[in-house]
């Protein structure tokens, strides 16, 4: 028996050119008046982009998207004492009325954390 394609979830749309602002972590306190902001670019599959804020003085990342699951590796330098973090993670686009969520997981030093992005509008030049 054939599927119903209309019962498929619908995809996410692109990032491309999208702004999304953390809003938890499990990781650490996100200070909501200077939360961490990302930028993010999609083309082909492939996901890029940039944040910066928060405990964060600038960092960068690079990945993957099938379906709505994102694969990343990422770099940033911390504000508290000019260290640099790498790592992967994952994240899962969810798609509603209020606009785009990226709700990511990641593990540090063997903890599963979880953190959560909403999308906004990109921060004034």
């Amino acid at each position: 028996m054939p599927s119903d394609a209309s019962s498929a979830p619908a995809l996410a749309p692109s990032l491309d050119g999208r702004s999304f602002v953390m809003t938890s972590s499990s990781n650490s306190a996100v200070d909501p008046s200077s939360p961490s902001r990302f930028s993010y670019f999609e083309r082909d599959g492939i996901v890029w982009g940039e944040y910066t804020g928060d405990t964060v003085t600038f960092g960068r990342f690079v990945g993957t998207r099938v379906g709505d699951d994102l694969s990343i590796s990422f770099a940033h330098v911390l504000t508290a004492d000019g260290s640099v973090v790498t790592g992967t993670s994952g994240s899962h686009v969810e798609s509603d009325s209020e606009g785009l969520r990226l709700v990511e997981t990641f593990e540090l030093d063997g903890v599963e954390h979880v953190s959560v992005c909403v999308e906004t509008t990109p921060a004034s030049s």
